[in-house]
């Protein structure tokens, strides 16, 4: 017999060879009927594959968290079988989960279009009401290459030779299409529901790479109901809305072109909100001690390779050799630079902790199908930093920049904050025994600020664990930005080192820590959830002088000069046109305040006060008008010193 554990510590025993699916009608029938996998040791499996040990069991119905990438799973699977029933002659390829929703890529001499894809989409419905069971097939090599090629899937047995020998061959069907696949799969095709959509059809090449064919990808979406699939499909729309890229060129921030592939061609608005966010860390970083370094674009390969960056980041780096025959590099990261500014000059350890920030640019490859406008960029500027302190420091450290992320990430609207703890990756440098350290040492800072953390698994830096801070915006989407890393094995390779209260070289451990992350990205970000209405103190233009009538204009330059003498950004409209097209072209822009003016105003020593959003206008005096943007513009940071001072 067999002991399985059950969520409630439970435990009951069973013959070895017992699936899952008798498992659940075991402990209720109505649980039989609504079992869709089970979690075996916290690994999701087929209900019908058997427990031959003794395991921890939980039974997953199609409400649970873990079935959701199932539903996923199966939708790609019923897609294709839809597309091949539709198109005969199409060859499948891979078709995975991705962030909300599936792909599958196929290998077709006609192109699909998207009027194929509610054709696709019916097709899919009708097999999911079909109702076939997913059944699971283990396979040798040899009778696996003759079915696929057999059936002319000659991509299926190039997937075939790629899987390790020893590895098992699935093949699973749902009743008459059958499909290469590891599993797992829900019971049956009626399981996806109704919760799916297709979304788009792209191009891609086989395996990622250039140099073979290009095949048709259609993307689909599918969640386990309607009501989440039309929550989704809204928020696609208000981020169609809210793109970054569109907005941009709307509010002319910036620019793109093929010369310079994923590198920000910067307007003067664009640059103005670029330097009020480096501005305003710039600010923060000095109230909390950090001095402000700069180090080199390029460096000496031999420096890359001792850091380790060149082992295990030269596929994103950017290699140049002179003529006199020296390697360098583009900095990927700033890291290096900095140890090497720290190691210059004897430290002792009454100088710690000691903060060093940048505003550095680094240089990184990015494949040309994964560039997507400021969010995805081959050249980025950090707002980096890195605190060498002891090792009894850690805490304390980690605990205040803890403090210092959340005021930043609130001073620009983001309240809901999720931290993610990510330990060591596959790929890494240094001993498990300094990675057991670093560890240790972050979960006691994590524990001492009192944090909650979800667990992100192998998701740390090559060079130490980390922090991840994930922003959700205005529309639910989530954006992983700020970082938190310690780093025991960088200044040990780069040979840093402190004298200690025993006057013994030491070596500092590292902080590596970033809270805008990349600029240009955050910017992006930004934009995105405050659909361009950015606050006050952030727009490139903060108030735009429009005259009515030709005979305002003197009045109007004479209001933009007294903006301008406080401090203001702001701009005059002095074109000959109607004063609706000015208001509906700087709505567009997304300018925050309009002042409005025309003869009466100018009698007066007025503005009419027009608010980006608003159709109602608001007469003021120009002093009193231009008092109140001047308050409101002022940064947050300084706003709080301000009402901490009175």
């Amino acid at each position: 017999m067999i002991s399985l554990t059950f969520p409630d510590g439970s435990s009951r025993d069973f013959k070895p060879g017992v699936t899952g699916r008798d498992v659940a009608e075991s402990i209720s029938k109505s649980l039989g009927k609504k079992a869709v996998a089970m979690a075996l040791d916290g690994k999701v499996k087929d209900l019908a594959e058997p427990i031959k040990a003794d395991a921890k069991v939980r039974i997953l119905t199609r409400d649970d968290p873990e079935a959701l990438a199932l539903i996923r799973h199966d939708a790609a699977h019923v897609m294709a079988e839809a597309v091949q029933e539709l198109y005969p002659g199409t060859q499948v390829t891979i078709g995975p989960v991705i962030e909300n929703g599936f792909y599958y890529d196929f290998a077709r001499p006609e192109p699909f279009t998207p009027e194929d894809l509610p054709v696709i989409e019916a097709k899919m419905r009708e097999i999911v009401a079909r109702d076939s069971p997913f059944t699971c097939e283990v396979m040798d090599r040899a009778e696996a290459k003759k079915l696929f090629a057999k059936m002319g899937e000659k991509f299926k047995l190039e997937l075939i030779d790629a899987i390790p020998e020893g590895e098992e061959i699935k093949v699973y069907s749902q009743a008459e299409w059958l499909d290469l696949c590891r599993g797992p799969h829900m019971t049956s095709t009626g399981k996806v529901g109704k919760g799916f959509k297709l979304l788009k059809i792209a191009g891609a090449y086989w395996r990622g790479d250039s140099n073979n064919p290009m095949l048709q990808r259609i993307y689909g979406t599918a969640w386990a109901s309607e009501e989440e699939l039309a929550r989704y499909l809204h928020q696609l729309e208000e981020a169609e809305k809210r793109d970054h890229r569109r907005l941009g060129r709307e509010m002319d921030l910036f620019h793109f072109q093929e010369e310079a592939p994923g590198a920000v061609f910067w307007h003067p608005k664009g640059w103005t909100l670029f330097q009020a966010l480096i501005g305003y860390m710039r600010r923060r970083q000095q109230a909390w001690g950090y001095v402000e370094v700069n180090s080199p674009d390029m460096l000496d390969r031999a420096l890359w390779e001792q850091s380790g960056h060149w082992e295990k980041f030269a596929d994103h780096m950017y290699i140049a050799e002179t003529p006199d025959e020296r390697v360098y590099a583009c900095k990927p990261m700033n890291c290096p630079g900095h140890v090497q500014i720290f190691k210059h000059g004897l430290k002792s350890y009454r100088d710690l902790p000691l903060r060093l920030a940048e505003f550095g640019k680094v240089h990184r490859y990015e494949p040309s199908g994964a560039l997507h406008g400021l969010l995805r960029v081959r050249h980025f500027t950090q707002d980096d930093a890195h605190i060498f302190c002891t090792e009894d420091q850690i805490t304390e450290e980690c605990v205040r920049l803890n403090q210092q992320m959340l005021s930043i990430y609130r001073d620009f609207g983001f309240t809901d904050v999720v931290i993610k703890f990510a330990d060591r990756p596959t790929k890494r440098v240094g001993s498990d025994e300094v990675w057991d350290k670093a560890e240790a040492a972050l979960k006691r800072a994590v524990e001492a600020a009192g944090l909650q953390y979800e667990f992100n698994p192998g998701e740390g830096a090559f060079y130490g664990p980390k922090l991840e801070y994930v922003l959700r915006d205005a529309i639910g989407r989530d954006w992983q930005c700020g970082t938190i890393q310690v780093d025991l094995n960088m200044p040990m390779r780069l040979g840093a080192f402190y004298i200690g209260p025993d006057g013994e070289k030491t070596v500092p451990v590292m902080i590596h820590r970033a809270m805008f992350g990349s600029l240009e990205r955050f910017t992006a970000i930004l934009i995105e959830h405050h659909a361009g209405h950015l606050p006050l103190w952030l727009s490139p233009v903060q108030v735009m002088v429009a005259p009515i009538v030709s005979d305002a204009d003197a009045y109007a330059t004479k209001v933009l000069d007294a903006l301008k003498r406080e401090g203001v950004r702001a701009e005059a409209d002095l074109r000959n046109e109607k004063i609706n097209y000015k208001v509906r072209e700087h709505s567009l822009a997304k300018v925050p305040v309009m002042f409005v003016v025309g003869k009466r105003e100018a009698e007066e020593g007025t503005v009419s006060v027009r608010r980006l959003g608003s159709q109602q206008q608001h007469v003021l005096a120009l002093e009193a008008a231009i008092k109140g943007i001047v308050a409101e513009a002022v940064p947050p940071d300084l706003a709080e010193a301000q009402a901490r001072a009175a």
